[in-house]
């Protein structure tokens, strides 16, 4: 292992399994299993990567997949991370979420669970998900708010549901959501097939992060934008704006999060939880493939985030704390001056980055330009 050190993954997404009761149209996973697969990390290989996470940092742990509720050790692993030290949190689709499943969350030590609504109603949501989704996961949802387990929204945003981001909004709100984290469809997975007919526009997309901007200004509920680093941009462009207006407004703490969430070196890990952040909450710029999240595959595979299938190591031949100090993708990744076409030229690359998995997915050039952003960087518009 290199003597230098670079901090710790602030994020760490596994796929527990690549088994899941739905077939979403938009999952990032081209193949979708209804059982759980042989390759599956045995239980005893999951516990020993969570021993080798929690000896090198203290990052959220997202139980993801597939559907992480398939794994009948699900708890136990939970359980195993929390007594590690990680904070550890759950995303589901919330269709199999029961009263006792609830109660078994709350005791396996999950702090927050994350259940997808790509809808703001059950026509909608059900076209990606399937019929019934909605009902069910809204079921999971009064399951988990009866145990007292914080629970957000996480939307991933397309054609069929652009136009319903005031009212997905007024739904995470209504039942009780602490959070709504707004994805951005990358082409990867079965995304490719349906990028081009449900992917919305980049002048689609610029809209609904200038909405998200003047949502959050308003409060009430945290806001994320998730596979979207020109937000980071967005925000610094609307703030100008308002001071040479004059406009002085109060920025509500969740923004100020994305603007400030801990340290600021070149990855964007923020080290800790300080001045009362909560550590779920906390961002500091852009992608952050590789340079302050990393997930690892259901197989042991490690890749820089979920979207970009460019494999770092592997936690079956390697340990976690080596894979993610030596890989040479992510020594690649934590250098925004190694970006080219216009992302290499912004003067917003260090806190945008742009997005590493859709630049991958749309060229095959995970160093490549951001293919959905319509900001020309001020030393393009010099040079013309």
């Amino acid at each position: 292992m290199s003597d230098l050190t670079y901090p710790p993954p602030r994020l760490i997404f596994w796929e527990t399994t690549a088994g899941c009761n739905l077939a979403c149209i938009h999952c990032r996973r081209i193949t979708v299993a209804n059982q759980l697969l042989p390759q599956d990390l045995t239980t005893a290989e999951a516990l020993a990567m969570i021993d080798q996470i929690a000896a090198f940092g203290q990052p959220i742990f997202v139980l993801s997949g597939g559907e992480p509720l398939f794994r009948p050790d699900i708890f136990d692993i939970a359980r195993h991370a929390a007594d590690a030290g990680l904070i550890v949190a759950l995303a589901t689709n919330g269709t199999l979420v029961t009263a006792d499943i609830a109660r078994r969350i709350k005791e396996s030590g999950i702090r927050r669970v994350s259940i997808s609504f790509d809808g703001a109603d059950a026509p909608t949501h059900d076209i990606f998900r399937g019929p019934g989704a909605f009902k069910k996961a809204l079921t999971g949802i009064f399951h988990l708010r009866e145990v007292d387990i914080p629970y957000q929204i996480n939307t991933t945003v397309a054609k069929h549901n652009v136009h319903q981001m005031p009212e997905t909004l007024a739904l995470a709100k209504r039942i009780g959501a602490v959070a709504l984290h707004l994805f951005l469809l990358v082409p990867v997975g079965c995304g490719v097939e349906i990028a081009e007919d449900k992917q919305i526009s980049p002048t689609e997309y610029e809209a609904v992060l200038n909405w998200m901007y003047d949502a959050e200004m308003e409060g009430g509920i945290e806001l994320k934008a998730t596979c979207a680093p020109h937000y980071f941009r967005i925000v610094r462009q609307r703030q100008a704006e308002e001071r040479r207006e004059g406009i002085f407004r109060e920025r509500p703490s969740s923004l100020h999060r994305q603007q400030h969430g801990g340290n600021t070196h070149t990855g964007g890990h923020p080290g800790g939880n300080g001045h009362g952040r909560h550590p779920m909450n906390a961002m500091t710029k852009g992608c952050l493939a590789g340079t302050g999240i990393t997930f690892i595959s259901h197989r042991g595979e490690v890749f820089p985030c979920g979207y970009l299938p460019v494999e770092a190591g592997h936690i079956r031949r390697q340990p976690f704390a080596e894979i993610w100090q030596d890989s040479p993708l992510f020594a690649e990744l934590r250098e925004p001056d190694l970006l080219g076409g216009k992302c290499g030229l912004c003067e917003f690359k260090k806190i945008c980055s742009g997005c590493r998995a859709r630049a991958f997915g749309t060229d095959g050039d995970y160093l490549g330009e951001e293919p959905f952003c319509t900001y020309v960087p001020r030393l393009v518009e010099f040079s013309n």
